[in-house]
């Protein structure tokens, strides 16, 4: 009986709905006016819609059974492994580097546009950093290798990647001067909308939202930065915000002609776990082993996925520049 208190217990977290029920029952509305309020009842939204969504691809004979499968196991791996860690990479990175910051922005709308905009630097810096760094990739890669997309790749993450995720994103917010509970109001905004970026098709056919595909990103530009398409490959790696995209010239919509082809590039078992996860760590392990002397051995950790210490590269800037070139001359 304890295993299934156990399991009914997660699966009550994982619906977040425990305090948007107590609210209610309380019967005072006011709380909806406070953070704590409006945080209890928007966080259920995700995770509500990913049931509904994976019960329309039921529906629609789109089950994308093996994707659910494999970032269930992920997410219930993450839960016992990496619970704590993020967290308190937060609170060490706030009281080390605090005392540094040149200035401290307080909670009004124009501390929140700035800190907003210094959230996505952060986020991009990282982001980056996850796609050009072959060590950081093997971290990043879980989250990638879905061959379809749908809300339950939100939790497909190997367990250190959100401890060096936030570190970078919670030492640049700090150093330039977001005050820690801004900090925390943005995290929850980033969070739930990051979460939604990842809706499919069987919610969401035409996901580009019109006008908003301009000013803000959409999960259309979401699904373009999970393609492995060349055209697609390594793009659109901010959150809400896409203006560091523009700036950086990593910015590309989706082309509608051009059918998106989810995962990664290495040849992989996608609805196995331990080729999700761990699957990265044994190829770099394999180039490490293969690899001629001490310097190759460090390229190989700090050089792009797709480097050749002879010459012979495949990274995502190379595949994506044959590309366009070869589009270039109309062949």
């Amino acid at each position: 009986m304890d295993i299934f208190l156990i399991l009914f217990e997660e699966a009550w977290r994982f619906l977040q709905v425990s305090q948007a029920l107590a609210l209610l029952q309380s019967g005072d509305l006011s709380a909806l006016t406070t953070y704590d309020g409006l945080r209890a009842v928007i966080r259920p939204a995700i995770p509500l819609l990913l049931i509904f969504e994976a019960v329309l691809g039921l529906i629609y004979r789109k089950p994308q059974s093996k994707v659910y499968r494999v970032n269930f196991l992920i997410y219930v791996c993450n839960r016992f492994i990496g619970r704590f860690i993020s967290f308190g990479m937060v609170l060490f990175c706030i009281g080390l580097f605090q005392r540094y910051a040149p200035l401290q922005v307080s909670l009004s709308w124009f501390g929140f546009i700035y800190a907003y905009l210094v959230w996505e630097l952060g986020h991009f810096l990282y982001h980056y950093l996850a796609h050009k760094v072959r060590l950081l990739w093997c971290l990043h890669s879980t989250h990638h290798a879905p061959e379809d997309m749908n809300l339950s790749v939100t939790h497909a993450h190997f367990f250190l990647e959100a401890p060096y995720a936030d570190t970078i994103r919670t030492t640049v917010c700090i150093l330039l001067g977001v005050q820690p509970e801004l900090l925390f109001l943005i995290m929850f905004i980033d969070g739930t909308y990051g979460a939604f970026i990842h809706i499919g098709d069987n919610l969401v056919k035409d996901a580009r939202f019109g006008v908003l595909n301009k000013i803000m990103l959409t999960p259309s530009h979401h699904r373009v930065h999970h393609a492995r398409n060349p055209l697609y490959i390594d793009t659109n790696f901010c959150n809400l915000l896409n203006v560091w995209d523009r700036i950086f010239g990593t910015y590309q919509e989706e082309d509608r002609s051009l059918t998106i082809d989810y995962g990664i590039n290495r040849k992989m078992n996608s609805g196995s776990f331990l080729d999700v996860y761990f699957g990265e760590f044994v190829a770099l392990g394999r180039d490490l082993r293969a690899a001629s002397g001490l310097k190759n051995k460090l390229l190989y950790l700090l050089m792009p996925p797709g480097w050749h210490p002879g010459g012979e590269h495949h990274t995502a800037a190379v595949v994506r520049e044959q590309y366009l070139n070869t589009v270039g001359r109309g062949i």
